[in-house]
């Protein structure tokens, strides 16, 4: 998603957990755009708290896209309040902090149009899933917090959207995937036949 908004003309501010990895950054970079690498926990509140005021000393942003996102997986009378607190705080904390910190930034800037906000939800934010509570509560907690925010901020120039994604082939869901009987169900509901791709999402933001 950040090639492609470096596609459209975008320069991009890249949040990691570790700067030596700059294969994103090496192929910004590649097609003419600048790529800067700040580092941060996106787990840690106050970590996350501190971000924007980093982002903004030396940039102006126009656009924030929240696509970070981690996967814990129990039944639901087990699940550890440990991976629930982890979850939240990185799935929705994290998304509803950038959004108002960058939010308000955003809304000084000139108008009449100031910016836009990009909030991965997921599928399972409508479906619910399962042995995924954690999960399924901050992606559900995602799709109603960008509501919230388009009908404040419409009108003042930020447009707010969120994009639902189906099961797609990452790390996060390589347990689904090993498991044939559970990765055969998915399948067939999915009407491409295939599982997502992370390209599959280079046109939508």
């Amino acid at each position: 998603m950040a090639i492609s908004l470096a596609e459209a003309g975008a320069d991009i501010v890249l949040i990691q957990r570790d700067e030596s990895n700059t294969t994103t950054k090496t192929a910004i970079e590649a097609l003419g755009r600048s790529a800067t690498i700040i580092t941060c926990d996106l787990s840690s509140a106050a970590s996350v708290a501190a971000l924007t005021p980093t982002i903004l000393a030396s940039h102006d942003p126009s656009i924030l896209l929240n696509c970070a996102g981690i996967q814990r997986r129990h039944p639901a009378a087990s699940f550890p309040d440990a991976d629930w607190d982890l979850v939240l705080q990185t799935n929705l904390s994290t998304v509803f902090t950038l959004c108002r910190d960058i939010g308000a930034h955003m809304l000084t800037r000139p108008g009449p149009h100031r910016g836009n906000i990009i909030n991965i939800a997921s599928l399972l934010s409508f479906q619910g899933g399962l042995t995924v509570p954690a999960y399924a509560a901050a992606k559900g907690g995602v799709a109603q917090l960008t509501k919230a925010l388009s009908n404040e901020w419409a009108s003042k120039g930020v447009n707010v959207n969120a994009v639902a994604p189906g099961y797609i082939a990452t790390e996060m869901n390589d347990a689904l995937i090993a498991d044939e009987a559970r990765a055969s169900s998915i399948l067939a509901r999915i009407p491409a036949g295939r599982w997502g791709r992370p390209e599959d999402f280079g046109g939508v933001v």
